[in-house]
C-alpha cells in the first residue's frame, strides 16, 4: 500500500512507527528500535524519531549554537555523530523542550538519512529527502513530489 505526503496533516501528526528503525554510521550500529514514532507533516516523508534511550547517546555530541525552530514542534537542538574518526556534523537532532502538542518527542532522536552510512525501516533502506535542510526518511511505498526537490522553494 502506497502512502501519499499529500495525505498527511498539517499540522503533523505523530504516530508510533510500524518497522523497525535503524540507524549505521562507519560499521557501527549507531540505534535500532522497534518503538519509533515517526512524524507525519504534508509534502514531506515522514520523519523518523528513535527513543534516546535506544540510541548510542555516547556516539552523538551537541553541535553549540547549532539549532533550528519548527512552528509546531519548537527549537531543535544537533548532534554531531562520532564513531573512531569519522564524524558526521549535525546528523542528528531532537527537542529538549517540544511544544506541548509534540511533548512525546522529547526523550527522542531524529537522523538525517543523507548524513549517516545507512537507515534503515524494516530492513528497507531508505533514501533521504530531497534538499539538504529536511529529514524525512523515503521509502518505496511513500509518493512523490516532496517538499526540497528543485522548484519546490515556494511550498
Amino acid at each position: 500500500m502506497t502512502e501519499s505526503v499529500w495525505d498527511y496533516p498539517r499540522p503533523p501528526r505523530v504516530e508510533p512507527c510500524e518497522r523497525v528503525a535503524r540507524i549505521e554510521f562507519a560499521g557501527q550500529i549507531v540505534a535500532e528500535s522497534d518503538r519509533a514514532v515517526r512524524v507525519l507533516e504534508t509534502a514531506s516523508p515522514p520523519v523518523i524519531y528513535l527513543p534516546k534511550t535506544d540510541v548510542r547517546m555516547d556516539l552523538l555530541h551537541p553541535r553549540e549554537g547549532k539549532h533550528s525552530v519548527c512552528e509546531w514542534k519548537g527549537l531543535a537542538h544537533y548532534f554531531d555523530l562520532a564513531v573512531d574518526e569519522e564524524t558526521s556534523e549535525s546528523a542528528a537532532f531532537h527537542y529538549p523542550k517540544p511544544n506541548h502538542a509534540y511533548s512525546e518527542l522529547h526523550d527522542y532522536v531524529s537522523f538525517f538519512p543523507a548524513r549517516v552510512s545507512g537507515a534503515y525501516l524494516g530492513g528497507e533502506r531508505v533514501r533521504p529527502q530531497p534538499g539538504k535542510f529536511y529529514a524525512g526518511w523515503v521509502t518505496d511505498d511513500i509518493e512523490d513530489p516532496f517538499k526540497g526537490e528543485p522548484g519546490s522553494e515556494g511550498w
